[in-house]
């Protein structure tokens, strides 16, 4: 996604909070990718929901800011026979992942219980596990980081996924870290 429609669908979420959830939830996903002893990203869906899209724009902004860790492997659920080699990573994965990766979960409604033991078999290998859902209370205790997007809105939860992707390869960079300091509340020292 461009730079024009990414700041066209900020202005058309501006007010609603979504904004800057997505820019805190993409900052703990590029600091997870991002550090030293990083081994990459793990994105999956549900069995009913596949991320492709979102693989897409952070396969683009791994390229475009420099982070090629922000490059996910999709994991699917069900991999066709001579699938092409970025499309035929099954859930193994998960139970494969150790320190040092990243598994995010992007779940539009309720994960299964067979994706969540996976999921868990990773934060037990010491993956870490960010969830973008729609308030899965299983979720609530399985993921380091989350952003709920309520199943009542399911335009915002698709959009969210293009807002947390160009966060994500966005550099934060100092001059932005002031100006947010400059120009958020004041911190009461009294």
């Amino acid at each position: 996604m461009d730079a024009v429609r990414v700041s066209a669908l900020r202005e058309r979420l501006a007010g609603t909070g979504w904004p800057e959830s997505a820019l805190v939830f993409a900052g703990a996903l590029r600091r997870s990718v991002g550090r030293r002893t990083a081994r990459g990203l793990l994105l999956v869906g549900t069995e009913a929901y596949e991320p492709w899209h979102l693989a897409a724009h952070l396969d683009e902004e791994a390229t475009r800011s420099g982070v090629p860790r922000l490059a996910p492997t999709l994991l699917r659920h069900r991999v066709e026979p001579g699938a092409p080699a970025h499309l035929s990573y099954g859930l193994r994965g998960l139970t494969e992942a150790r320190r040092g990766a990243t598994v995010l979960l992007v779940a539009p409604a309720s994960a299964e219980a067979r994706l969540l033991e996976r999921v868990q078999d990773a934060r037990r290998g010491g993956a870490t596990v960010l969830a973008l859902d729609t308030g899965d209370p299983e979720l609530a205790a399985l993921a380091h980081e989350r952003l709920t997007v309520p199943a009542a809105e399911p335009e915002p939860f698709d959009l969210i996924q293009h807002l947390v992707s160009s966060a994500a390869g966005a550099p934060a960079s100092r001059l932005a870290r002031l100006a947010e300091r400059l120009t958020g509340s004041p911190v009461a020292h009294w």
